[in-house]
């Protein structure tokens, strides 16, 4: 089942790892059976991308990749084609995906085919810009609060780093799940976010006593906590932890917390499954959700889009192919 598109699509790419990202006409790529194409309406631009452009994954993976190699691995749009075999979607859907290092090509392009496996229909009232940057990031802080933390109603969780892509996803998803949340965000625009979003107590980690100001939310110490950057607050973080607390923190955060005794800390990836996404559009769907889109570039302006994202700023960066 297809709906007529283009032979050929705009693309972000590059030609080696580490070189740059330059515009490029590509095929459209072609659709086997378990397969969706994908007309690419919003792309999430994330932290990791850079490490993906110098070729980190595909050591790490040990995968051969093709060049050009178009960047990305999260976006949404509407599907204009299924494979034989998909029944659960269809052409005219509105989606949203996930899959990194994809051998069909990255979602920094007009159109990405991948696995219906990993494509769900967007939830809530989100929109299509919101929906292409939250998958990554939602499925990582999921992950973290349910599968790695396994946070239940009414425990305490300090949420670090929680005006950023996973951080500001992980406030709303835990105060969903049941949770009293101490925020710990960045500038007195990420305590807003924070705040805005639902965050039950919030501070600056720069400028705040994080360890006192904790001590004033849980006496006892907070129970859990999910750690989305590195230092000086992680370590204070886990200080604010109780004896027999939980906390989990993303493999890429740098520096690597340092193991506290007494309290539980994992290193974990935000590993995507049907199970998990059927969750995650679930508690989106119990009412207002926000994914806090920092900035908007073109698919031109792909180079200029990582660049940005070692600034300061709330959410996540998106491109907008169309």
């Amino acid at each position: 089942m297809s709906q007529t598109h283009p032979d050929t699509m705009q693309a972000a790419a590059i030609d080696k790892f580490g070189g740059p990202i330059t515009p490029h006409t590509l095929p459209v790529p072609s659709v086997d059976a378990d397969e969706v194409l994908i007309r690419i309406e919003s792309a999430g631009v994330g932290v990791w991308d850079p490490f993906e452009r110098e070729g980190g994954f595909a050591e790490i993976l040990g995968s051969k990749p093709h060049f050009p190699y178009v960047l990305g691995s999260d976006g949404a749009g509407t599907i204009v084609e299924v494979g034989s075999k998909v029944k659960s979607l269809k052409p005219g859907d509105r989606v949203y995906a996930l899959a990194l290092l994809n051998s069909k090509g990255g979602f920094y392009a007009q159109y990405a085919a991948l696995n219906a496996d990993r494509v769900s229909p967007i939830p809530g009232s989100l929109t299509v810009e919101e929906a292409g940057a939250l998958p990554v990031d939602a499925v990582t802080a999921l992950c973290g609060l349910d599968e790695i933390l396994r946070l239940k109603e009414g425990e305490s969780i300090l949420i670090l780093g929680a005006s950023g892509g996973v951080g500001h996803l992980a406030v709303q998803l835990a105060k969903r799940m049941g949770a009293r949340v101490f925020a710990v965000a960045s500038g007195e625009d990420g305590v807003a976010l924070a705040r805005q979003l639902g965050a039950d107590a919030v501070i600056d980690g720069h400028s705040d006593d994080l360890i006192a100001q904790a001590k004033r939310f849980a006496p006892n110490g907070i129970d859990t906590a999910l750690i989305t950057a590195g230092g000086k607050s992680a370590d204070a973080a886990l200080q604010t932890l109780r004896q027999g607390g939980r906390a989990a923190y993303p493999h890429g955060v740098e520096p690597e917390p340092k193991q506290r005794p007494g309290v539980t800390l994992e290193a974990y990836d935000g590993r995507s499954n049907p199970q998990l996404i059927k969750k995650l559009n679930k508690l989106i769907e119990q009412g207002p959700f926000e994914v806090h889109i920092a900035q908007t570039f073109s698919l031109a302006q792909a180079a200029e889009a990582q660049q940005a994202l070692e600034q300061h700023y709330l959410g996540k960066i998106v491109l907008r192919p169309v």
